[in-house]
C-alpha cells in the first residue's frame, strides 16, 4: 500500500500542531491538563483510583478494566470524570495497535517519536496523520463515558479521517479490547462520514449530554437560603437572598442568590444569561427538586464547579460575612439618557454612542448595520427615541402615578402587592394616547417604507446593558405586526414593559435609578426564519478555548431559543481545529412561524432534527467574529436569523462574563 502524501488542502493550521493535536484527540477534554481522580460528590461518582505511573509504554490489547485503568488518565475538570487511553494504529505494520500509557505520554507524537516509530514532527506530522486520508498512523482516544455507561473511541475534532479509516479503527479495536466500543464523532464532518458505515455503533455528544446528571451553567460560589419551588407562578414570593430550586427554566426571574434547575437547559437562554450577569452559581442537577428538599429553608454555601457542585449548611461566620456585605452601601447606578433627540432614525444611521437616545438594542444594532459587514444583513428598521416615552408619560398623567406607586410603603415591602401595582401601571400605559405628532410620523414612515411588511416592535431601553447588568429578556417584543392600529398599540405595550415585575426587580436589586430609566422602541422588518438562535463569541464552558464560537439554534423563529424551556441544537465552532462540534441536537417538536394575519403560530416539526449544516455554522461563526471586531474585540451575545441562505442579525449586546 502506498503511504505517500497526496496534495491535501491545508486548513489554515500550519505550524499549530503542537498546540492543537493533543493526546485525547477529541473534544474539549483534549485541551485540558491531567487531573487526579475526582472526589466523590453529590454530582460526580468516583472514577477508578489512580496509581503510580507504570513503566510500560504501551500494550497491544486491553483485556480487562484493570488493564484499561493501568494506562488511563482521568480528566475531571468537566461535567463528568473521563478516564481515557490514547491509541495509535500503524497501518504500515499490518494495522498494529498500541494502547499507549497515557499517564506517561500526553500526546500521540510524544509516543511515536519516543518509540522511534517515526521522527516526523510539527507540520509534516500534522499533515500526514490528521489531514491525509492515506495516512500511516491513525491517532485516537478510547474513553469510558460514564453518563451512557459505554466505551467510545474518537478522533481530534479537526481530524479528516474518511469513512474507511473509521471502519478500520472500529475493527481493530473490536479485536483487541475487552468490551464493545462505539464511535463518538466530534465534528459535523465526522458525523457525516460515519453515518455511511454499515453496522457502526455510535454515541454522539448529544446522547451523552442527555444522560448527564450535572452541568454548570455559571461557575460561581455564593450563600443563600434554599427555596425548593415545585411550580413557579406569580403567587410565589422570591427573595433576593434565595437559591432557587426549579423544575425547569422559567421565562422570567428577579435577581437571586443562585439557581438550580432539574432539567437540562441551554446556557444561552435569557434567564441563564441574566444569572451569569448576576455572578451567582447556576447549574442543572438531575432530580434537584428531590435532592435539595433536605436543605429547603436552610442557609447554605453553594458552589458550582465545571465537574461537580458542593453544598453544605452555612456556618455562623459565613452568615456574618454575608450580612456585612449586604450592609455595605451600594452605589446607585444612574443610566445615561438623552431627551433632546426626536428623529425616527433609520438603523443604518445610528451608532452605539446613540444608546442614551435610542436605547442599547437599537444603537448597537445600528452600529452593526452601518459597518456593512460581508455576509451579514441587518433587517431594515428605525428607532423611536426615548423622548417620546417621556412625553407620553407626562401627557397621560403617568409621571405622578409612577411617583405615588414607588413611594407607597406597601409597594416597597410587599412583593405580591408590588406585582399587582405594576400590572395596573402597565394597563394605564396601554390605555394612554400617543401624541398626534408621533402617531402621524410613525404611520407616515411605515406606509412609505414598510407597506405590507410584518414588523417587529421591540424594546430598546437605556438600562438594558449597563456595566455588570444584563437586560436580556426583561422587556417585551411584539412580533409580526401588520395593522396600523396594532402598531400603535404595540408601541405602548413595549413602553409599558419598562414596568414589568421582573424588570423592576432586576433594576431594584442592581441599584439602578428607576427615575432615569426610559424606554426606546425599535421598529424592524420581520424575517420569517428557517432557523434562528443565539451565539456568543466565546466558549461559556471553557475560557481557555480561545476563538471558539458557541451557537444555539432551533428551526423557525428564535423566540423559543431565548426562552430556553427545551434543549436547542448547540454547537461549537473551533477555529483552531477548523471544525464544528455538535454538543446537542434540538429536542423541539414544534416551531414558530409567521401567521398570515399577523403575529406568530406554532406548527409541528417533522423530519430530520438537525438544524444547522456545517456550512451555515461556518457562516454564523464568520459573522460573529466580524461583529466582535465592530465592538473592538469585546465578547458579544448575538441573536441571529437564517433564511433563504442569508444570515440576518437582530441583536448584539456585550456578553456579561459573570462570576
Amino acid at each position: 500500500m502506498n503511504f505517500s502524501n497526496p496534495r491535501t488542502p491545508v486548513l489554515c493550521l500550519v505550524g499549530l500542531f503542537l498546540l492543537l493535536a493533543p493526546a485525547a484527540a477529541g473534544g474539549q477534554a483534549a485541551r485540558r491538563k491531567a487531573a487526579p481522580a475526582a472526589k466523590k460528590t453529590a454530582s460526580s461518582p468516583a472514577p477508578a483510583a489512580a496509581t503510580a505511573v507504570d513503566s510500560v509504554r504501551s500494550l497491544p490489547a486491553l483485556r480487562s478494566r484493570a488493564e484499561f485503568d493501568r494506562l488511563a488518565r482521568v480528566y475531571t475538570d468537566q461535567p463528568y470524570a473521563l478516564p481515557h487511553v490514547i491509541f495509535v494504529i500503524d497501518r504500515k505494520d499490518s494495522n498494529r495497535i498500541y494502547y499507549v500509557n497515557s499517564r506517561r505520554f500526553r500526546f500521540h507524537k510524544d509516543f511515536i517519536n519516543g518509540t522511534y516509530l517515526s521522527l516526523e514532527r510539527g507540520e509534516e506530522f500534522f499533515r500526514k496523520n490528521y489531514l491525509n486520508p492515506n495516512r500511516r498512523f491513525i491517532l485516537g482516544t478510547l474513553a469510558w463515558q460514564a453518563p451512557v455507561k459505554r466505551y467510545t473511541f474518537e478522533y481530534w475534532e479537526g481530524d479528516l479521517a474518511p469513512a474507511e479509516l473509521i471502519a478500520l479503527t472500529a475493527d481493530v479495536i473490536k479485536k483487541s479490547f475487552f468490551d464493545p466500543v462505539a464511535y463518538k464523532p466530534n465534528s459535523m464532518r465526522q458525523e457525516q462520514e460515519s453515518a455511511q458505515i454499515p453496522g457502526l455503533q455510535r454515541v454522539t455528544q448529544s446522547d451523552i449530554a442527555r444522560e448527564q446528571d450535572y452541568q454548570a451553567l455559571n461557575v460561581a460560589k455564593g450563600i443563600g437560603r434554599i427555596h425548593v419551588i415545585d411550580k413557579l407562578d406569580e403567587h410565589v414570593e422570591i427573595g433576593f437572598n434565595e437559591i432557587l430550586v426549579l423544575n425547569e427554566v422559567p421565562l422570567s426571574l428577579p435577581p437571586v442568590a443562585g439557581v438550580i434547575i432539574s432539567k437540562p437547559s441551554t446556557p444561552l437562554s435569557h434567564i441563564n444569561l441574566l444569572v451569569k450577569g448576576w455572578g451567582v452559581p447556576n447549574a442543572y442537577i438531575k432530580n434537584a427538586n428531590e435532592l435539595m428538599k433536605q436543605y429547603d429553608g436552610w442557609w447554605v454555601s453553594f458552589e458550582t464547579l465545571p465537574d461537580r457542585y458542593t453544598i453544605k449548611r452555612a456556618d455562623i461566620n459565613q452568615l456574618k460575612e454575608y450580612q456585612d456585605r449586604l450592609a455595605a452601601i451600594k452605589k446607585v447606578m444612574t443610566p445615561r439618557f438623552n431627551l433632546e433627540e426626536r428623529r425616527l432614525l433609520d438603523l443604518a444611521r445610528q451608532t452605539a454612542r446613540m444608546a442614551p437616545a435610542y436605547g442599547s438594542k437599537s444603537a448597537n444594532l445600528g452600529e452593526v448595520a452601518r459597518s456593512r459587514l460581508a455576509g451579514v444583513v441587518v433587517p431594515p428598521g428605525f428607532g423611536i427615541p426615548i423622548y417620546y416615552y417621556d412625553r407620553f408619560v407626562k401627557e397621560n398623567g403617568l409621571e405622578e402615578a409612577v411617583f405615588e406607586m414607588m413611594n407607597d410603603q406597601r409597594f416597597v415591602h410587599d412583593p405580591p402587592y408590588r406585582r399587582e401595582r405594576l400590572a395596573a401601571m402597565r394597563e394605564r400605559f396601554r390605555a394612554g394616547k400617543l401624541s398626534a405628532e408621533l402617531r402621524e410620523a410613525l404611520l407616515k414612515k411605515v406606509r412609505a417604507e414598510y407597506a405590507g411588511k410584518g414588523l417587529f416592535v421591540r424594546s430598546s431601553s437605556n438600562v438594558e446593558d449597563l456595566p455588570n447588568f444584563n437586560g436580556a429578556g426583561l422587556y417585551d417584543t411584539v412580533p409580526n405586526v401588520k395593522e396600523e392600529e396594532k402598531l400603535v398599540e404595540a408601541v405602548k405595550t413595549v413602553w409599558a414593559s419598562l414596568w414589568n415585575f421582573e424588570a423592576y426587580e432586576a433594576r431594584e436589586r442592581a441599584n439602578v435609578d428607576h427615575s432615569k430609566a426610559y424606554m426606546g422602541v425599535l421598529v424592524q422588518e420581520g424575517v420569517n426564519a428557517d432557523s434562528a438562535g443565539v451565539m456568543i463569541t466565546t466558549d461559556p464552558f471553557d475560557a481557555d478555548n480561545r476563538g471558539a464560537i458557541y451557537i444555539s439554534a432551533k428551526r423557525g423563529l428564535g423566540i423559543k431559543v431565548v426562552e430556553g424551556k427545551r434543549i436547542p441544537e448547540q454547537v461549537l465552532f473551533l477555529p483552531r481545529a477548523n471544525s464544528v462540534k455538535v454538543l446537542t441536537r434540538s429536542e423541539e417538536e414544534s416551531l414558530l412561524t409567521f401567521d398570515e394575519g399577523g403575529g406568530v403560530k406554532e406548527v409541528p416539526i417533522s423530519g430530520e432534527r438537525a438544524v444547522l449544516t456545517d456550512e451555515v455554522v461556518r457562516k454564523l461563526a464568520r459573522a460573529a467574529s466580524l461583529i466582535k471586531g465592530v465592538f473592538r474585540g469585546r465578547e458579544q451575545d448575538i441573536e441571529w436569523v437564517y433564511m433563504g441562505g442569508r444570515i440576518y442579525i437582530v441583536q448584539s449586546r456585550p456578553f456579561v462574563q459573570g462570576g
